[in-house]
């Protein structure tokens, strides 16, 4: 068996999603596992090096991991052409300059959304990368989530006849830190600091909708700061700077209409922290992070309206659950897997840094409608 071993810098590592989703449930796993098949004979076996400011998070990180290797020092470990990956997770308005470096070392890039500030700088980051010839990708996992994936089944089946909406409801409550700690790190809230949930979660739709229902053409974005205050990580309160909430419309290529309600200060009563409604000329369906339920033209009722008698109708019956038809691993080891094939044996890889200038392009243009209180185009790139 030839194994092709590849060292990657996980520079953010200590982070809530580097630790949890890119580390633990993903680039660990794949270690366990014995690394990436490429084929009966070849693998890839990643040697990561955690990367990052806190020492002593990363000393724990090892230990928890088994990973020897750490450093605090990131252009030292940039200068070891022993690594030929970069990856970089840390905070957005830090994540530019690494690239920089990385691109300038030689390394190949993969990074978490959104990959810079704007989208003048998003796109800058790409050209570096495409006119240096290192290859590049963006992290984009909700694609690979076993609900979506079963949506994007459903409309290669034909199964919805015309697409007419999608209707995204994402959010859960997010305590302010006074008497029950924050579950969102305190940066997300200040402006001053990058954070915004438009900035966070309208770079996630643009790669949903573009991908499984269609190109976005227009936005009309409101954005919201319901709680003033929170109370952060060392127990201060502070200002909330940024939005906490996001009502957004989209209009796609094909005439769909999309809606997401995103929302950091909502109580959860539907199936999932996102749940997606598709409503077709043929059928609908609504899906969660994982599973997905669908209703045919010949199983809708017929509702009447009548608000002086109970609603003799019980909505949740008629709908049939979308069985489990194939295996489905944790979203992001699944694209880190793909990218790593991508590096090592070139296989294709469409989720490219353009793909998150497309994302912050959105985001942007999300903050401009919310400014104009009006529609905005969202012109090609």
């Amino acid at each position: 068996m030839k194994e092709h071993k590849i060292g990657i810098i996980m520079n953010g590592v200590t982070g809530r999603m580097g630790t949890n989703q890119h580390l633990l449930r993903s680039i660990a796993e794949i270690i366990k596992q014995g690394g990436v098949k490429i084929n009966a004979g070849e693998t890839i076996m990643p040697d990561p090096v955690l990367v990052g400011r806190d020492e002593n998070k990363l000393q724990r990180l090892c230990s928890i991991t088994g990973i020897d290797k750490m450093s605090t020092n990131l252009d030292e470990v940039l200068a070891d052409p022993y690594n030929t990956i970069y990856f970089d997770a840390q905070t957005t308005g830090r994540r530019a300059e690494g690239v920089r470096k990385a691109v300038k070392a030689g390394k190949h890039i993969y990074c978490e959304k959104p990959i810079a500030v704007d989208t003048k700088e998003a796109m800058e980051l790409y050209l570096l990368c495409k006119d240096a010839g290192v290859k590049n990708g963006v992290v984009q996992d909700k694609l690979w989530l076993p609900g979506i994936l079963k949506l994007k089944r459903l409309i290669q089946q034909g199964f919805f006849g015309k697409i007419l909406s999608v209707r995204g409801e994402f959010g859960y409550w997010v305590f302010e830190g006074d008497s029950i700690p924050a579950q969102r790190p305190s940066w997300n809230y200040r402006k001053e600091d990058d954070g915004g949930i438009i900035v966070d979660m309208l770079c996630h739709w643009r790669y949903l909708l573009d991908n499984v229902f269609g190109k976005v053409k227009a936005v009309s974005c409101l954005g919201a700061t319901h709680i003033p205050e929170r109370v952060d990580e060392q127990g201060k309160t502070y200002k909330a700077t940024a939005d906490d909430s996001a009502y957004a419309t989209f209009e796609l290529e094909g005439d769909i209409i999309a809606h997401f309600n995103s929302s950091w200060t909502v109580r959860v009563r539907r199936d999932d922290l996102l749940t997606l409604q598709v409503d077709g000329t043929k059928g609908s369906a609504v899906a969660g992070l994982r599973g997905c339920y669908i209703q045919h033209y010949g199983n809708t009722p017929k509702p009447v309206w009548n608000p002086d008698i109970d609603q003799p109708i019980n909505f949740y019956e008629g709908w049939a659950k979308v069985p489990d038809q194939e295996n489905y691993d944790n979203a992001f080891k699944v694209q880190w897997e793909l990218f790593l094939k991508h590096v090592v044996n070139n296989e294709p890889f469409p989720w490219d840094l353009l793909a998150g200038v497309k994302g912050v392009q959105l985001a942007e243009k999300g903050l401009e409608s919310w400014s104009k209180r009006c529609w905005v185009d969202v012109p090609e790139i």
